[in-house]
This record gives structure tokens, sequence and C-alpha cells, in this order.
């Protein structure tokens, strides 16, 4: 499949929002385990798997959700290189939920809003992208959030080997590779 990139520059606080970012996790992670990234080296490529799709997707957003945030990997890593996207992280773990709201707080996120509940219990709003890594399978996300659904959103979920097994019933999409990452855009 023929790749396409877009050309983005990162904001340029965003290596330094990065390394606080880094060392929130370190620490946090220590007492409340909110993540399987333990090391700095391991945090980066978390940072770099949650930007990487800003080479091939539509730029000219306005709003995005991630479900199932987590610690942040891909939802709060995107709204940091796209300040001018509203972000929506829905994050149900109270603990994964806090340390969101410590990020959002500590980074100064004014595009950020923490919604600390499950995306199916929340009243839908428009967004132009809807993204999620590692949260289910892809029918069953698309069933999740199909009230945020409309024909101008687009889905990035970050797959992983398996992703071909998911997509007998869609017919438009497209697969990006990186590593052994699948990035899925339907």
């Amino acid at each position: 499949m023929k790749k396409e990139t877009i050309d983005y520059k990162l904001p340029v606080d965003f290596e330094q929002k990065c390394e606080i970012f880094t060392a929130l996790i370190l620490k946090y992670n220590k007492v409340h385990n909110i993540t399987g990234a333990k090391n700095k080296k391991q945090i980066a490529q978390n940072i770099e798997d949650s930007i990487y799709p800003i080479k091939f997707i539509d730029l000219n957003i306005k709003s995005a959700i991630d479900i199932g945030s987590g610690a942040g990997f891909p939802g709060l890593i995107l709204a940091m290189a796209l300040p001018k996207v509203r972000f929506s992280l829905f994050e149900p773990i109270k603990k994964k939920s806090s340390f969101l709201h410590l990020a959002k707080s500590t980074l100064n996120l004014k595009n950020v809003d923490i919604i600390s509940q499950r995306v199916e219990e929340v009243e839908a709003f428009e967004v132009d992208l809807i993204c999620s890594r590692a949260v289910t399978k892809t029918e069953l996300l698309i069933d999740i959030c199909r009230d945020f659904i409309s024909k101008k959103t687009t889905l990035l979920f970050y797959k992983g080997s398996s992703v071909d097994e998911e997509l007998d019933k869609f017919k438009d999409y497209k697969i990006y590779n990186h590593g052994n990452r699948n990035y899925l855009i339907i």
C-alpha cells in the first residue's frame, strides 16, 4: 500500500512537554501502575506510536475523542501535538483518570477535557476524529462509539497484528503499518 505523508511540524514545546509527561508517568506509575511502559525508552516508544498517524490523517480537524485513554496514549500525546484540536479523553478507571487530570494540569493543556466515564455512558457530541488504542475489537469499538460517528468522522484505531481478522464486515478502510503497529483508518 502506498503511504501518503503529510508534512507537519510538531509544536516547538512538544519535546519539552514529552519530557515532563515522561517524568510524571515514571513517578506516578511507581505507586499506581497505570501503564506497562516502565522506563524512558518504553515511554518514548509509546509517544512515537501515538503521534505516528499525524503523517497520514487529515489534520483539518477541530475535535477528537480518545476512547480508553489510559495513561494518555494516544489521546493526550495527540493533544500535545495538535494544540488547535479539542480532545475529550474517556477514561473510566479512576487511577488512570486521575493521572490524566494531573498531566493536563501540569502540562497546561487547555485543549483537553478528561471524562471519567465510559464513552457509551455520555451523551454523544459531534467529533471529527475518534481514536482508540488496545480497547477492544473493531466492530465492538464502533458499536460503543456509534452515536459519536457522523459522515465526516474519521476513525483511527491503533491495532496489533490481528487487525485483518477484524475487518470482514468493512469495505472502506486503510491500514498503515509501522513496526508492530497497524493503524486502521475508517
